[in-house]
């Protein structure tokens, strides 16, 4: 692995484990065992990397959530394949994460990423809730944009709760809810 790439991965870490302050270049340059003249070769400063980061982190979470998405199945079964795919929930969400740190969200350059792939998140969910719409799957009632933006918000909080009790029962518990409510709105079929 190159030197930058090692940076950006150290930083991903980072962000996620202690947000953008916690972050300082020393323990970028430790963690990824690279000394500050190769940190500033590859890259201007601190800003430049934490943004490359991001980025990075974004791809790699729509790259997890599109492998949902576009799985076989109805549109039900792909959004339950998201809501249960593996995640270390006591970390957090490595993007949701950063939305709560102020020094991201004062930085339009590194908070454009977050909100592009949140935005990004809500599109793709809408999308499919409006397919299974369409093919009757879900009820023709079901509001695919609020239907989306309960699913973001579900795993979000879903998060924060579950780190402030130290459990990941309070964000299965929201998961579990949250498919309950999505199977009641799936067309009842007559027993055969």
């Amino acid at each position: 692995m190159s030197t930058a790439e090692r940076l950006i991965e150290s930083t991903q870490d980072l962000l996620w484990e202690r947000g953008y302050v916690g972050t300082s270049p020393k323990a970028i340059q430790q963690r990824a065992g690279a000394g500050q003249g190769s940190m500033y070769h590859h890259f201007r400063g601190k800003p430049e990397l934490a943004l490359a980061a991001i980025r990075r982190t974004a791809e790699q979470m729509r790259a997890t959530a599109e492998a949902c998405f576009s799985a076989p199945g109805t549109a039900y079964d792909r959004i339950r394949a998201y809501l249960l795919r593996e995640r270390e929930v006591l970390r957090g969400c490595p993007i949701g994460r950063l939305t709560m740190d102020p020094d991201i969200i004062a930085d339009p350059a590194l908070r454009e990423p977050v909100a592009e792939t949140l935005d990004w998140l809500r599109a793709r969910l809408a999308q499919i809730v409006s397919e299974g719409v369409e093919r009757g799957e879900f009820d023709a009632g079901l509001d695919p944009e609020r239907t989306a933006a309960s699913v973001v918000a579900t795993i979000q909080g879903g998060y924060v709760v579950a780190r402030a009790a130290g459990s990941t029962a309070p964000f299965d518990a929201a998961v579990q809810g949250l498919l309950d409510l999505l199977a009641a709105r799936a067309p009842r079929r007559p027993a055969a």
